[in-house]
């Protein structure tokens, strides 16, 4: 891992670590967070997020009286593949230069799609989870996601269930780990931790801790496949480099430990400033924490062809672990 480095932006680091500690609110507390925990609708559904609860999976539209309804589904798939194009245009989302560590395998997930069965996906995490920062709903990353593995697996029943809460971080995420991740029964939980954190200076080992012990939680449950994510690179972050620099370490020992996959969140970001010349604000927004629209559709991107690339390596018998707990850096 290499080292933290703060910003060349002077603008970006003048802005108090406390202001973004301020926007962290639980999301009962701010009117222009969306909801804590929703379903994304397929596109025949409603779009109104909130309509949806962690228990609903997507349904598919195939009896005659529904022909209607999936032509307009059609109609909308078509327009949130243009709408994924379109933001695209100006900053192309590129992966990054030299590679990084990607997730592991994700067997669980393989096979309810060869087996043609529904896949439920949690997206578990805090505000950047939930869509902070975000112009509308439909820009977060759950369901920029979903969108991406509905276009690519057209014939699947795909459902990503945002359990975001903005302000929550592992502590607070343990105590709703039974109820809206477990009880849920996904095949794959998408983890994103640290941020709050690293921001709060609460101890990265006591975190890192609690994420291991959640995730054994989830395999004992049922044994769905599990991908981390760590910090995202920000000026907020970076101002606690050295806290940051740990947490993202310890999360990777985490899943390495624990035979899961993790998404290398920050180097990810890092790479957009550092290497691909993107300002920060191009995918920050201006409390110097959260991503923009731009920012959320690059990482939902990459993080989806991740998952594709490797539910295909499974699908075509490469390097199939011998169960789905063996972790697999592809």
């Amino acid at each position: 891992m290499s080292s933290l480095r703060p910003f060349c932006l002077t603008t970006w680091l003048a802005a108090p670590a406390a202001a973004a500690l301020l926007l962290l609110t639980p999301a009962s507390q701010s009117h222009a967070q969306t909801p804590a925990v929703q379903a994304t609708t397929t596109p025949a559904q409603s779009a109104d997020p909130a309509s949806a609860s962690p228990s609903q999976t997507t349904v598919a539209a195939t009896s005659p009286e529904q022909r209607g309804i999936t032509a307009r589904a059609i109609d909308k798939v078509k327009q949130a593949a243009k709408s994924a194009s379109d933001i695209f245009n100006r900053v192309p989302c590129l992966p990054p230069k030299g590679g990084s560590k990607a997730m592991g395998s994700l067997p669980h997930v393989a096979g309810k799609l060869i087996a043609g069965k529904p896949v439920v996906i949690v997206a578990f995490g805090s505000s950047s989870t939930q869509g902070f920062g975000a112009s509308s709903p439909e820009f977060n990353y759950p369901n920029r996601l979903a969108a991406q593995l509905r276009r690519h697996y057209p014939a699947a029943d795909i459902s990503v269930i945002n359990a975001g809460v903005g302000g929550e971080d592992a502590p607070e995420m343990m105590k709703r780990l039974q109820t809206q991740v477990i009880d849920v029964h996904p095949d794959l939980v998408i983890w994103q931790v640290g941020t709050n954190a690293v921001l709060r200076n609460l101890d990265p080992g006591e975190t890192a801790k609690m994420v291991e012990d959640g995730i054994s939680r989830i395999q004992a449950a049922g044994g769905a496949d599990i991908v981390l994510v760590d910090p995202q690179y920000s000026p907020a972050v970076n101002q606690r480099a050295e806290s940051a620099g740990k947490m993202v370490t310890l999360l990777s020992k985490v899943a390495e430990l624990r035979h899961v996959g993790i998404f290398p969140r920050f180097e990810v970001m890092r790479d957009w400033h550092e290497k691909q010349a993107i300002p920060v604000e191009g995918f920050v927004i201006a409390d110097g924490l959260h991503m923009n629209d731009w920012g959320y559709a690059c990482f939902a991107q990459l993080l989806g062809d991740d998952i594709i690339r490797s539910v295909g390596q499974i699908r075509l018998g490469v390097n199939v672990p011998p169960d789905v707990r063996t972790y697999r850096p592809m």
